[in-house]
This record gives structure tokens, sequence and C-alpha cells, in this order.
């Protein structure tokens, strides 16, 4: 599997409907920033995080992917681009006999019942952190990101259950391999969502980029 593929692309090679799209305008293609972790971390702007008036249902999900009429979701388009073999592809974008691994704790799953497509960052920390200041578009672009790999993340329910909301100064994956490549995720995600902190947040960033992580680095592109 090939992750950074983007997942509109992944979506479109099982769809039975062809596609034919203009390529996008090199002259105002976003550049992607790569950077050392600790780099990245000290890019974060540091606020208060401030959940007042947060609903769920601000952030629009799932909606209809990146290609509209081909019946898969942004749920189902994560899935098939994060298949470790691929799945069969139904009618209303019906998947079975694939098989998926969570990164997270590096269980196998077949039973896409038993997968969470989790937000790299939860809704709840990115309106703490500066979503609720956007519009309901931006709110919506960010809940079904499909142009950036680390934003969703197709892993087991019951460890998307276990981070619910929490930052990493509060929860990491179960397996200690993960955490490197979880930390440099959420960092990027923040970064190019343009999302603040809160200083027990940095200060558990920073420990990784000085320590176990300091040479993992950091790719992002900032959301238009």
């Amino acid at each position: 599997m090939i992750k950074n593929l983007t997942r509109g692309l992944a979506a479109l090679s099982l769809s039975l409907t062809p596609l034919l799209a203009p390529a996008p305008s090199l002259a105002h293609a976003v550049p992607t920033e790569t950077t050392t972790l600790a780099d990245a971390v000290h890019r974060i702007p540091a606020a208060a995080e401030n959940r007042a008036g947060y609903t769920r249902t601000a952030f629009k999900h799932w909606n209809a992917g990146a290609v509209a009429d081909d019946g898969c979701d942004t749920r189902a388009e994560v899935l098939i681009a994060e298949a470790s073999e691929a799945p069969s592809v139904g009618a209303n974008c019906k998947l079975s006999d694939g098989e998926w691994l969570s990164y997270y704790d590096g269980q196998e799953i077949s039973d896409t019942d038993k997968i969470a497509i989790d937000h790299m960052v939860p809704l709840a920390e990115a309106w703490d952190s500066g979503a609720s200041s956007w519009s309901r578009a931006r709110r919506e672009a960010y809940a079904n990101d499909l142009d950036a790999a680390a934003s969703l993340v197709a892993v087991t329910a019951r460890t998307a259950r276990a981070k619910a909301d929490k930052d990493p100064a509060a929860w990491l994956p179960p397996l200690p391999s993960a955490h490197c490549r979880y930390v440099s995720e959420w960092v990027a995600t923040k970064l190019r969502w343009d999302l603040a902190a809160d200083p027990a947040e940095l200060d558990a960033l920073a420990v990784f980029a000085s320590g176990q992580c300091k040479d993992t680095t950091v790719r992002y592109t900032a959301a238009p």
C-alpha cells in the first residue's frame, strides 16, 4: 500500500465509473513543507483551548468524498485508500473481503464494522484550537480532508474510542513503535490547518521532539 497517494485517486481506482479531470495548475500549487519534528512543534502557535459552543454537528461528515458520483462517501474512500488488501466494492459502495492494518495497535481487521475513521486531530480538539472561528464550509472540508493522508486514518474502533478527544499529552497509541509517526502526523495536521496548541500539549510534543523522535521529520501542505 502506498499511503501517500491521494484518497480520491485510490477510491477512483476501484470505481466502476471512469472520470477524467483536468490536471491542477502548477502555478497555484501549494508547496509541501518538510522539517524536523522539533522545528515543526515550534511552528504551532500556543493558545489556551476553548470548547464553548462546540457540537459535533458543527463539522459535517461524512460527505460525498472526492468523487461525488461514485457512491462512496469519505469514510469509504479512506477505507479503500488504506486497505492492505483491496476490498470488493459493491452496490452503494458496500465494501467486502478487504483487510486493514490499524497502526495505532498493530491489529489486522477484516470487518469494516470494527474500523473507525479517526480524525488525527479530533473535531473537538480542532474546535478548541481555532476551528470555532471557521465557516461551516471550512469545518466540513476539515472533517472530510482526503488530500492529506495523515488527516484521516483507519484504525480499530476500540483505539479510536480510547483516544476520544484527547491530545498527545493525555493519549498515545498503545503500540510504542507507533508513537513517533503519530506525533509527527498530529503536528502535521495542526500545521496544515493552522491550529494552535495549549501549553501542556506543546510540552508533550517537545519531549518527543527532543527525545525518542528527534530524528523524525514532519511533512505538511497548508490547507486551501
